[in-house]
């Protein structure tokens, strides 16, 4: 029997105190007006709390919740169109919901599919919803938390900054350098533009979307860094690493009877904070991530990945403080997606997106009652897209993989990534609303 979810309750959770007047206006910056609208998904397991009911838990998360919006105030309000966010205090939509199954169901599937039913509304639609969440309990008393937030307000690291100031507060830790944190709006470091002839949401695919989760050990994932430094000559980070493996695959599996003359783009997104003049702090709350770039050769050989390992080594490397500043003056970049998106959308270009959450805090977020036992996503509204997290032992990395359904049927199948993975847990299309 699948997972089953009953909706229980909803309600909207207000800020503790009123955002005053002055705050009502968030300005979006350019790089939050070109992220695409949709909402982004953490999923966090925690087990049963011997001395505390759920219910205790979910009226304590409530209550805590209440008081970090203070701070966090732009996730109670309402996305304006793709100019700014309307910080009414109306709220965040916190449902919660009974699973049929025990928490230990769950971890044994990994299924991202399931992961699904752990949220109240489809990730390509908020209704104009900052953030909303859905606490899931589990028969044997484990539950869930899952937060999604729109990408306009901020990245996957913004996210865990919002995540582990709630969790502090839930705990009734003070420490300033996480309860201090505040978003204080990247329209001042990068001003907003008009978007002429440019479409956030062209990336969006609802339909025949799969999802899969792919689990590489960490001796695979070193493996893979030592043959990509050997045939390339140059450093390669697990990620690069991972990433050029699993595209090299993904060409293999569905690419290999190609006769045309595409162009075949690998996508990495990188985090912009340590790489300005002077560097902001990781604390910063915002879009303050772009897009690494590389084309491949298709004239090199297969087994060196078409040359991709060393240009996409080189490629975010190139995401320094000068690339910071040409995004803060120029129209380059912007020009440039639009070029792109139009080629995508003629079918003349093949991307392939890497995000990667390998070293960021995700098993850290205690609400008080320990740390979870396993974090990840859902399926999502892209295609060509790859998440990567930690294993919670350490030095593994779990991939979250996004393919067309037909193209997954054949990637998952490719007998040269089924001999690296270590389990690859069954995961299907997306699911329905249920508000």
């Amino acid at each position: 029997m699948g997972v089953e979810v009953e909706f229980i309750s909803q309600e909207l959770i207000k800020p503790s105190s009123p955002t005053p007047d002055h705050l009502r206006h968030f300005q979006l910056s350019f790089l939050d007006q070109i992220q695409v609208p949709v909402w982004m998904l953490f999923v966090l397991f925690y087990s049963k709390e011997p001395n505390t009911s759920n219910l205790a838990r979910c009226n304590q998360l409530k209550k805590s919740l209440s008081k970090t919006l203070t701070i966090f105030y732009p996730l109670a309000g309402r996305v304006n169109n793709n100019t700014s966010i309307h910080c009414n205090d109306e709220g965040v939509l916190f449902v919660e919901a009974q699973a049929n199954c025990q928490l230990s169901d769950i971890l044994r599937n990994a299924n991202p599919s399931d992961n699904n039913k752990l949220i109240p509304l489809p990730l390509d639609d908020g209704k104009g919803l900052a953030a909303f969440l859905q606490v899931t309990f589990f028969t044997c008393g484990g539950l869930a938390i899952s937060l999604a937030m729109s990408h306009k307000l901020g990245d996957a690291l913004s996210k865990l900054i919002f995540l582990n100031c709630w969790a502090a507060i839930t705990r009734g830790d003070t420490d300033p350098n996480i309860i201090g944190v505040s978003p204080s709006g990247s329209a001042t470091l990068f001003p907003p533009k008009i978007l002429s002839g440019f479409d956030a949401g062209a990336a969006i695919v609802k339909d025949n979307i799969v999802t899969k989760r792919f689990v590489f050990d960490s001796s695979t994932v070193s493996g893979l860094r030592a043959k990509y430094k050997h045939k390339n000559g140059c450093s390669v980070s697990r990620v690069e690493a991972l990433a050029a493996f699993i595209w090299s695959r993904f060409m293999a599996a569905t690419q290999a009877d190609r006769t045309d003359n595409k162009l075949y783009m690998v996508l990495h997104a990188v985090n912009l904070r340590p790489r300005m003049e002077p560097p902001l702090s990781n604390l910063y709350f915002g879009n303050i991530t772009r897009i690494a770039t590389t084309m491949a050769d298709m004239n090199a050989k297969d087994d060196e990945c078409y040359g991709i390992v060393s240009r996409m080594n080189n490629a975010i490397r190139s995401v320094n403080a000068d690339f910071v500043k040409s995004l803060q003056k120029s129209d380059g970049h912007l020009n440039f997606l639009k070029e792109e998106a139009g080629k995508i959308t003629k079918g003349e270009l093949i991307h392939f997106a890497f995000t990667s959450l390998c070293k960021f805090p995700v098993y850290e977020i205690d609400f008080g009652w320990g740390k979870p036992v396993w974090v990840g996503s859902a399926c999502l509204v892209f295609k060509n897209l790859a998440l990567f997290f930690d294993t919670k032992e350490g030095n593994g990395i779990e991939a979250w993989i996004n393919l067309k359904e037909e193209d997954m049927a054949k990637f998952e199948l490719d007998e040269e990534l089924r001999a690296h993975i270590t389990s690859t847990p069954n995961g299907n299309s997306n699911t329905k609303s249920r508000l």
